[in-house]
C-alpha cells in the first residue's frame, strides 16, 4: 500500500535531486529520507530512482509515480481540509424530516439559530408523519426525524436501536366552533362530545382519536378526515363539526370562528428528535439536535 508520507518524500527527492536536500525541505534527517524511500520502493515492487554517486535520477515508475502523486497529494489537502471544516461546522449537510406542525412551529427557530451559529452548515427539510418519517432515517434518506408517540400506546420498543432526544410533551385540546355550547367551558370532557360530528387529522392522530373516544363508551361519527391542520381548524369554524388537535398544530394556525378547550382528562403525546447512533457524532447533526431542544425549552414556556 502506498502512503501520502513515502509520496511527499519523493516528490521532495524528485524536486531536489538527493536525499539530504530533501530531508531539509521536509525538515528530518538523510536517513529518514532513505529509509521512507526503500519503503516506497518495495510497497510498489519496483525501483523508483537510480543512484550514480551523488546523482538521484527517477526511474521511468518514478517519474509516473511523482506525476501521480501531484494529484493524489492535492486531493488529500482538499479531503482534510474540507473533513475539518465539516468536524469544525464551518460545512456540513443535514437532511431533517419532520411531521407537519413541526415544521411550523420548532423547526423555524431551531434552523434559524442554527444558521446564525454556523452558517456554512446547510439543512433540507422534507415532511412525513411518523412511522414513515423513522422509516426514512432507518432507509438512510435523512438524518434527523421528528416524530411523535402518543403516552401510553403500544410499540415504546420501536425506537430502541436509535437515538431519542426528547423535545417536549404535547397536550391535545378540543376545537368547537366559537358559538358552541362548551365553547367558553373551562374544559371539556370527550365523552360530552360524543353526538357531534368529528374532523379527524393525520392517520397516527385519527387512530388516537378513536382510541379515545372508544375507552370513553362512544365511537366517533367522522365526517371529514384532512392531514392539513388549518383545513381541520377551518372545517370546525365553519360550524362542520369538532375536532381534537395538539396544542402544537395549534400554535402555527390562527383558530377563526373556533375556541379551543382543555381537554379532560389530559391526553398527551411525546415530541422527540431521532437520529442513528452513528450520525449522533456528526458535529453538524449533534449542533441540530441541540437547537431542536432549545427551540423546544421556548416553545414550553410561550405555551
Amino acid at each position: 500500500m502506498i502512503e501520502a508520507r513515502h509520496l511527499r518524500v519523493l516528490r521532495a527527492v524528485a524536486a531536489t535531486g538527493s536525499f539530504s536536500a530533501a530531508g531539509r525541505e521536509l525538515g528530518c534527517t538523510q536517513p529518514a529520507v532513505s529509509q521512507q524511500m526503500k519503503a516506497l520502493e518495495a510497497s510498489v515492487g519496483t525501483p523508483l530512482l537510480v543512484r550514480s554517486g551523488r546523482e538521484m535520477r527517477l526511474t521511468q515508475a518514478g517519474e509516473a509515480l511523482v506525476r501521480h502523486a501531484n494529484g493524489i497529494l492535492a486531493g488529500l489537502t482538499a479531503a482534510e481540509e474540507e473533513v475539518a471544516a465539516i468536524a469544525g461546522l464551518r460545512a456540513g449537510r443535514v437532511r431533517l424530516v419532520s411531521f407537519p406542525s413541526g415544521s411550523s412551529t420548532l423547526v423555524p427557530t431551531a434552523l434559524a439559530a442554527l444558521r446564525a451559529a454556523h452558517p456554512g452548515t446547510r439543512v433540507s427539510l422534507e415532511e412525513a408523519e411518523p412511522p414513515r418519517s423513522v422509516e426514512l432515517l432507518r432507509e438512510g434518506d435523512c438524518d434527523v426525524a421528528l416524530a411523535f408517540r402518543y403516552e401510553g400506546a403500544a410499540g415504546a420498543e420501536e425506537w430502541e436501536d436509535l437515538v431519542v432526544r426528547p423535545l417536549l410533551t404535547d397536550r391535545l385540546v378540543a376545537l368547537v366552533p366559537e358559538r358552541h355550547p362548551l365553547a367558553h367551558a373551562g374544559s371539556v370532557a370527550i365523552g360530552e362530545l360524543a353526538g357531534e360530528p368529528w374532523i379527524a387529522g393525520c392517520p397516527r392522530c385519527r387512530g388516537q382519536l378513536v382510541a379515545a373516544c372508544e375507552s370513553a363508551g362512544f365511537t366517533p361519527r367522522i365526517d371529514f378526515a384532512t392531514d392539513d391542520y388549518p383545513a381541520v381548524v377551518g372545517l370546525v369554524g365553519a360550524g362542520l363539526g369538532v375536532a381534537v388537535l395538539p396544542q402544537l398544530a395549534i400554535e402555527s394556525v390562527r383558530p377563526r370562528g373556533a375556541r379551543t378547550v382543555t381537554l379532560e382528562p389530559a391526553v398527551r403525546r411525546e415530541i422527540v428528535a431521532l437520529t442513528l447512533p452513528d450520525l449522533a457524532q456528526v458535529p453538524a447533526v449533534a449542533a441540530t439536535l441541540d437547537e431542536l431542544a432549545r427551540a423546544a425549552s421556548r416553545q414550553g414556556r410561550d405555551t
